[in-house]
This record gives C-alpha cells, structure tokens and sequence, in this order.
C-alpha cells in the first residue's frame, strides 16, 4: 500500500503534463505553416521587402512591409499591383529573360521564371488573377504595410507547398528606363506605360521556421506574443508544480512512517 501511494500522485502529475499538450492552441500551431519572401530589385528599381505568409488550412495570413519604390504615378500616390505567381520554375528572373533588349524584364518575359498569377495580392475584395491589374485595389506609395488574410484557392496552395510559388510587386519609375522602354507600352494594360506593371520586386516563397515578421520582440513567449493559449499552459504547469510538492510531501511523509 504504502509503495502505491509513493507512485499514486507521481503518475497523476504526469497526467497533467499530457494534458498542457494537448491544449487546443498547441494543436493549433501545429497546424499552422510559415513561409517567407526576400524581395530584392529587378528591372532598375531600388526598392526591398519582407514578405510572410501564415498558412492554416487553405487561410492565409500575410503581413508584407515594402520600401525604396516609386512614389508617385500621374501625380498620384503610385499604385503597385502584386501577385502570387505559379506553376513554373518557382524562381526570379534574371537579365538573360529580356528578350526584346529593351532593358526591362516585362511580366511577361519574367513568366517563365515565376509563372501565371495565381492570387493577387489586393487591398480588398477579389483575390482572383481577374484582379491582377485592378489599380484601385493595389498597395500605393513608395513605401507600404500590407497586411490581409483570405482564402487560397488550390492551385496557389499546390504551388506554395510545393515550393514554386514567387512573389513579385509591379511598377517601376519611368525615368530609370531607356528612352526606347519609355515609349513602351504594357504587355499586360495596353493603355498602361510598359513601367507600371513591370515587375519592381521579386522573392520565392520558401518555408519559414518563423512564426511573425521580424521586426518585433523575440519569439521567447514574453511580451504580446503570448496569447490565451499560452496563459492555459502556465496555469497547468503551475497545477503541476503543486502535484509535484504534494508528492514529495506525501513520500516524505510515508518514510517517516515506515
């Protein structure tokens, strides 16, 4: 009787530590995939970015945060449509796609290297390619924070797990170009300059160990990274805690009997 009661409690706080696993907010991170972009230059731009995507399901959670692109578009705030693309090499283009020698790398010469727009990346409403030049719904400025969540459909979902899915931001700033690239037109809105949508940025999308952009406290469980999940834990691990004294009393005391 007395070694029973000395594993009893023991076996019980063990219980307790299985069941902080199993919190509903454990499983849920477990679920969750980050995937992340580097947004360099192309095309004589200037510009950079970061780009994270939180993956839950088919749901995705973006926060981007662009700088260094041109400002201004007809003496409005330049309007800078972005996508994902898909379905091809999963990779940036380099020089070596402009193939009418213009000096610009236009979307569609960069398509063999980064695909079809699978999702566009607008500031409200319709995500579909359908949107991919819808100027009204683009992120605008030199500099910008986008930040939206919205359901993927599966052909981007294939391509982001498959690890060919690139992001890449449009519009470039005229007077960088050639005077021959000036006098272009769109190959994608003909009744667009060939600077609007070109591409400015470009990054692969590559799975993250990250859980938030950068920028932030370090991911050490303090600061307003802990959420109510987190406080479940503390309260079982300090259940635990208790359990684990009351055992060593409790053995303790059965010695001292014996």
């Amino acid at each position: 009787m007395k070694n029973s009661l000395r594993w009893a409690v023991p076996a019980a706080a063990l219980g307790v530590a299985a069941l902080a696993f199993a919190l509903p907010g454990s499983a849920s991170a477990a679920t969750s995939t980050s995937y992340q972009a580097n947004l360099k230059a192309l095309n004589h731009a200037t510009g950079s970015g970061d780009f994270m995507l939180m993956l839950d399901g088919s749901t995705a959670t973006i926060t981007e945060h662009v700088t260094g692109l041109a400002a201004t578009f007809s003496s409005a705030a330049y309007p800078h449509v972005q996508h994902i693309h898909i379905g091809a090499k999963g990779q940036c283009p380099t020089t070596a796609a402009d193939t009418n020698k213009d000096g610009v790398i236009s979307t569609t010469e960069g398509g063999p290297a980064y695909g079809a727009i699978g999702t566009t990346l607008s500031t409200s409403g319709d995500t579909s390619p359908k949107a991919g030049t819808t100027l009204t719904v683009a992120p605008s400025g030199g500099s910008f924070t986008y930040s939206r969540s919205f359901t993927l459909d599966s052909a981007t979902l294939s391509s982001i797990k498959a690890g060919t899915a690139v992001i890449v931001v449009h519009g470039l700033d005229p007077a960088t170009l050639s005077p021959t690239a000036q006098a272009e037109k769109s190959d994608l809105v003909p009744s667009l300059p060939l600077a609007a949508t070109s591409p400015a940025l470009c990054g692969v999308l590559t799975a993250s160990q990250m859980s938030s952009m950068p920028g932030g406290a370090p991911q050490t469980g303090g600061g307003s990274t802990s959420g109510i999940e987190d406080q479940g834990v503390l309260f079982i691990g300090g259940g635990l805690l208790a359990s684990a004294g009351t055992a060593f009393a409790l053995r303790r005391r059965v010695a001292r009997q014996s």
